[in-house]
């Protein structure tokens, strides 16, 4: 595999993708010096100049657009108010991304790029946001309602320390804009001090325990076609180390995300790399299934096993959707008008190898697919698929399980889009997606990312209050019935949430689930805050982004919520980047301070099901001050973009014991109840047992910066 991705990168050309900024840079060179009409020639070098800033060469960038304005107001070339506002836009852009080099990739700390900015975030090196600031000043001078301008140049005086007393008035983004709507306390960032800042462009992200001693180790990817997948190792004694090299995935590259599995049922988690998505018809690369050793080594098994494919995709879902205790997967593929690639399932033949099954279900999907996810929202014993579509309508497939003799042709199987009666087709531009049973009543809803804006000056309009065109999320709660409400707006969520990667999990143990967002896109002025959501109580998500130290203006991708040092209460990881040469950034892990609330970890071992235990629901009864209550989770790994480990971490809040914990297995139906499970402890419970057995951690103590302290 590691010489067929290099081949295959070998042969992508400058004019591929606009993505590869580094080889194009040489392609408009040449041009340039080959051209002699003048009007061309400003036009190339318009284009070289945008190719070098996103390759990272920003003084280069800067002085030539520059010299070409020149060129152009020498030979009588007058540039309109809009293409003027333009050029002024690149140059202020070339300065901002100048004072990032110089300040938060060569100086970096935990505070780098956190926003609001301000502490160790605030740049040394000002010349670069000095002179962004200057120019978006005079840009919004002329054009007051530029709100691209007045959103950066309120980044580029946070960079500089001077937010907000010296942002001028009628252009002030006011604080009260992005104070969070609870004290979640500070999450400080210690990716840094534990050797886990792995530097990148936007990639996936799993935490897993991959070599079974008891501690979440973190795998990460980055989506360029020399960008090696790295594993780093737990070394149960409060640090990280690479092991890359040792678990023998050396040019094993490329993945925009990734997620676990277990295909072969011997309790080591594996792992699948998803590649080619957004790249359209150059993104014609294979994925990878990584078969774990249980040696700390991986094998690249994708042809042996029969799933060697060339699909543009980023997004994938693990599943029994038969029910023979084998894990499938689903794999939504990226179609464009003209060059289709329908969408893939590849069912367990429980020897190691897959059939290729989608058209015979009626799977095989030809769209735009963002996101996909698995849950079993009708609550019938069989998972079901939901698609998000950018364009489109998303999809919702019911598994309606074997067709009876007799009935359709579809070899043994149905699925069927039931989105439109369900209700949750919408929106129409979506990205990542999940199942989660965010109100606690035993009913898998669905949250979807609206992914649509003009420019950064959206998130402006939309902070202020104004009109603007930028889609929104979806949050749709089950109602049972098989169908669903749209509850965005009862929920505070009906705010621009540009997400891409994201993942939900419980940050202070009230056992109500929250989510994380990484936000962004390829456009290197798309600056604006990862966020964070508090479930509270059901009632509302609140915006918690600036009290935990969340929101890094970085590209946000692959989110995986997990406690790594064994201390009861879940971190957040996220992998950073963007996608051009320059947007490479470090990764961030936030360590969680701590809320006081009791917890429980659950392993499964599944028997006549899936080994992991996938699909597996459960039911936490609790006493509260309040009363009793139900927490009710479902074993996966998360969202569609970022992965959580298998091992289940559950918030109890002030119960400290369980008073009824209840256990289905998917492909058996089994039930199993336990009782009286004392909190604050980790449980193995193996399908058919009749007692869970506590599994002794060790607690880890990580370094943390004093400055990221509160």
């Amino acid at each position: 595999m590691a010489e067929r991705l290099a081949a295959l990168g070998r042969q992508v050309r400058a004019e591929d993708s606009t993505f590869f900024s580094d080889r194009r840079v040489e392609m408009f060179r040449r041009q340039v010096e080959q051209t002699k009409d003048l009007r061309l020639l400003l036009d190339l070098r318009g284009k070289l100049a945008g190719e070098l800033l996103r390759s990272g060469r920003s003084e280069e960038a800067l002085r030539e657009f520059e010299d070409t304005h020149q060129l152009a107001a020498r030979n009588g070339f007058a540039l309109s108010p809009q293409h003027q506002a333009t050029y002024e836009t690149q140059r202020a852009l070339c300065h901002l991304r100048i004072a990032e080099q110089q300040n938060c990739q060569h100086h970096h700390n935990p505070e780098s790029c956190l926003f609001p900015i301000r502490g160790g975030g605030v740049h040394q090196l000002a010349g670069g946001s000095r002179a962004a600031a200057d120019i978006l000043a005079a840009l919004l001078d002329s054009n007051p309602d530029d709100l691209r301008a007045r959103w950066l140049l309120n980044v580029a005086h946070m960079t500089l320390g001077e937010y907000p007393e010296k942002v001028p008035g009628r252009w002030l983004m006011p604080p009260r804009l992005f104070e969070s709507e609870h004290d979640i306390k500070r999450f400080p960032n210690v990716a840094g001090a534990l050797g886990l800042e792995a530097e990148g462009l936007a990639g996936g992200a799993i935490v897993e325990d991959f070599d079974g001693d008891g501690f979440l180790d973190v795998a990460t990817s980055s989506w360029g076609l020399e960008d090696q997948l790295r594993l780093f190792r737990n070394n149960g004694d409060g640090t990280f180390t690479e092991r890359t090299r040792e678990a023998g995935i050396t040019g094993i590259v490329g993945g925009l995300n990734m997620v676990q599995t277990d295909y072969n049922n011997d309790g080591r988690p594996d792992i699948f790399v998803i590649r080619g998505g957004w790249w359209d018809n150059v993104g014609r690369f294979p994925d990878s299934l990584l078969r774990n050793n249980g040696d700390g080594t991986f094998d690249d098994v994708t042809e042996e096993a029969g799933m060697l494919s060339y699909h543009p995709s980023q997004t994938a879902a693990w599943f029994d959707f038969d029910g023979d205790g084998w894990l499938d997967v689903f794999i939504g593929n990226e179609s464009r008008a003209g060059d289709p690639h329908p969408c893939e399932l590849y069912r367990n033949n429980g020897n190691g190898t897959f059939t290729e099954c989608a058209a015979r279900f009626g799977l095989a999907v030809i769209a735009y697919v963002k996101g996909v996810a698995s849950g079993d929202f009708n609550n019938d014993g069989r998972p079901d698929l939901y698609l998000s579509i950018r364009p489109g309508a998303n999809r919702l497939y019911r598994n309606d399980g074997p067709v009876p003799k007799g009935g359709a042709a579809t070899d043994g199987w149905r699925f069927t889009d039931v989105a439109a009666q369900a209700g949750v087709i919408e929106p129409e531009y979506s990205f990542p997606t999940w199942f989660f049973d965010f109100d606690n009543d035993g009913w898998q809803d669905i949250f979807v990312a609206g992914y649509a804006i003009r420019n950064v000056g959206d998130i402006a309009a939309d902070y202020l209050g104004l009109p603007h065109p930028a889609e929104l999320p979806r949050l749709y709660r089950n109602r049972g019935d098989g169908t669903f409400t749209n509850v965005t707006v009862a929920m505070g969520l009906n705010r621009v949430l540009y997400t891409m990667g994201s993942n939900f999990g419980d940050l202070d143990n009230d056992g109500w689930l929250d989510f994380y967002l990484g936000t962004g896109d390829p456009d290197l002025g798309t600056l604006l805050p990862n966020l964070m959501f508090r479930n509270d109580a059901g009632r509302r998500f609140q915006d918690v982004t600036t009290a935990g130290g969340f929101g890094h203006l970085q590209k946000g991708h692959g989110v995986s919520f997990a406690d790594l040092d064994n201390d009861g209460d879940q971190d957040v990881y996220i992998d950073i980047g963007g996608a051009y040469p320059t947007d490479k950034f470090r990764n961030a892990l936030f360590l969680n301070p701590g809320h006081g609330h009791h917890w429980l970890k659950l392993r499964f071992e599944g028997v006549k099901s899936n080994r992991p235990g996938i699909g597996v629901r459960l039911r936490a009864e609790v006493d509260t001050p309040q009363g009793p209550r139900a927490i009710y989770k479902t074993v996966n790994t998360g969202g569609s973009f970022g992965a959580n480990p298998f091992r289940q971490e559950i918030g109890l809040g002030a119960a400290n014991v369980v008073r009824v914990l209840e256990v289905i297995w998917p492909a058996t139906g089994l039930r199993q109840t336990f009782k009286d499970l004392p909190a604050n402890q980790c449980y193995h419970i193996r399908e058919g047992a009749t007692k869970p057995v506590p599994v002794p951690l060790q607690p880890l103590v990580f370094p943390a910066d004093p400055q990221t302290l509160p």
